[in-house]
């Protein structure tokens, strides 16, 4: 069967979009691969933490929870608790525009932050089912890849060395962020996630990320609800 005539520029667009992000993945793998191996597992376990957990800040969490034998009950309590924001991606990640059970299954599975951020922009307004694929399935890739080099290296390099790799995961949540007003410019948006995050950290460190998520979808409701009964007055 011949190629589709879009396809080689649907390629191109979803690498040109997804790469910049995409390659952050390769020395936050490896920090997850360092961290892997100095806390006493073998270097194999980061890319089976990469591939079947793929959750990011949750991966971290859960070397010191396989290096220590934490109960099970406490594995899932930490599973949920810190990924709740995945609920509040799947309101307007465009999951309707992957066609195919096995499609959908394999796009829940992989729906990290970045591919939130790639996925609901402007650019990706019009992808369909192999565009959002493909860019999920190299996200999922680099991750993997990176974790596979951090674990095989990590056992040459002492711990001392890795310092500042620990802020790669904050400094890519940062670009996120900045991109994102960069792509919708609301000013108003913009303060009231900050609001909710600060107060949360105040008001409930322990828990910030759920409850800034929690208060700031809460907020968009009213502010959603105010200009509707605006429009129609």
């Amino acid at each position: 069967m011949p190629p589709h005539p879009e396809s080689g520029d649907s390629l191109r667009r979803v690498v040109s979009l997804a790469a910049p992000i995409g390659l952050a993945f390769i020395p936050l793998g490896m920090a997850l691969g360092f961290l892997v191996v100095h806390a006493g597992l073998a270097w194999w376990w980061a890319p089976v933490f990469a591939a079947v957990i793929y959750a990011g800040s949750l991966e971290f969490l859960m070397v010191h929870l396989a290096a220590t034998a934490a109960p099970i009950a406490v594995v899932a309590l930490t599973t949920v608790v810190v990924n709740s924001r995945h609920v509040f991606y799947a309101l307007s990640f465009p999951l309707h525009r992957v066609r195919g059970v096995p499609a959908k299954l394999y796009s829940t599975y992989t729906l990290s932050d970045e591919a939130y951020a790639v996925g609901v922009s402007p650019e990706a307004g019009s992808w369909g089912t192999r565009p959002i694929l493909l860019m999920q399935l190299c996200f999922h890739l680099l991750w993997v890849t990176g974790a596979t080099i951090g674990g095989l290296v990590g056992e040459a390099l002492p711990i001392e060395r890795l310092t500042g790799l620990d802020f790669a995961l904050t400094a890519l949540f940062i670009v996120l962020g900045i991109d994102a007003y960069r792509q919708r410019p609301d000013r108003i948006t913009a303060a009231t996630a900050a609001v909710c995050a600060v107060v949360a950290w105040l008001v409930v460190p322990g828990q910030m990320l759920v409850c800034a998520f929690a208060a700031f979808a809460g907020v968009l409701l009213v502010r959603m609800s105010v200009q509707r009964r605006g429009g129609r007055a």
